[in-house]
């Protein structure tokens, strides 16, 4: 029997987390005590890992679209602009192409 460590995705530890029921899908659920969010240690789908959202965030911002990073990532284009609009990446787009000024204008 091999025991691994469940590590909280959130906060980082190994200490402090225990079992915290099933998903519908039967799937063994987590909640870390440091910092208080359940977890599971494989998603079903790509776009509720906290990693993948992360993932999308900095490809967004980083110049990438929005299918183009939906077909990198593996998710479905929907959910990229969804994430990209939740984590607040739109304005800081708008704001840093308000801030940059246009030096020329080609017709």
């Amino acid at each position: 029997m091999v025991l691994e460590a469940v590590t909280c995705k959130h906060f980082g530890q190994t200490q402090h987390i225990k079992r915290y029921g099933t998903t519908c899908a039967g799937t063994q659920r987590y909640r870390c005590f440091d910092c208080g969010r359940t977890f599971v240690q494989t998603y079903t789908h790509k776009a509720r890992d906290p990693l993948v959202k992360e993932q999308i965030t900095q490809m967004v911002l980083n110049g990438a679209g929005i299918r183009d990073t939906a077909r990198v990532l593996g998710v479905n284009r929907n959910t990229v602009s969804a994430q990209f609009k939740k984590n607040g990446a739109a304005r800081a787009v708008v704001k840093w192409f308000m801030s940059t000024p246009c030096t020329s204008v080609e017709a």
